[in-house]
């Protein structure tokens, strides 16, 4: 295998591990703490917006908006996202999943974890929900080499 080859998630590659792990993104996302989330609305039209996304240990995505904002009501009608982490280096993950608004025990305990990562965050304030994503494919783009290192696949 060559730098700049795609690698599969599941593959148990050295230079998979090297360029991402689980715990390797959970450390990138709670390092980074930004990423632009996309959603569609009800006529087909992307939306995107930038949120504060915090990470729980599994490696879910958990971002918090107002009730009422368009992000929530698309995602009320298609739970599909698509989320890109890391603008302003040479290292990028995108990711793809389904996204799930949470409620009662669920929404606390995502909270906690929110509220953690992002203290004083109005996360569990009401009209305010909170979002968790599980990634079921991601990508990873290295260019801090020459060529750039890429792999992606099925999420964990």
């Amino acid at each position: 295998m060559r730098d700049g080859d795609i690698v599969d998630f599941r593959s148990t590659s050295s230079q998979f591990m090297e360029l991402m792990t689980r715990e390797r993104f959970v450390a990138f996302v709670r390092g980074t703490r930004l990423g632009v989330v996309a959603t569609v609305d009800p006529a087909g039209n992307p939306e995107a917006a930038l949120v504060g996304l915090a990470v729980t240990d599994a490696g879910e995505l958990v971002f918090d908006a107002p009730s009422d904002a368009r992000k929530m009501r698309n995602l009320r009608n298609d739970p599909r996202v698509a989320v890109v982490i890391g603008t302003d280096d040479a290292v990028s993950v995108q990711v793809e999943g389904s996204a799930e608004i949470l409620a009662g025990a669920d929404r606390a305990a995502c909270g906690e974890t929110y509220l953690s990562q992002f203290p004083g965050s109005r996360a569990l304030d009401d009209g305010f929900s909170l979002v968790r994503i599980r990634p079921r494919w991601l990508r990873c783009y290295d260019a801090r080499s020459e060529p750039a290192r890429v792999a992606e696949g099925a999420g964990w």
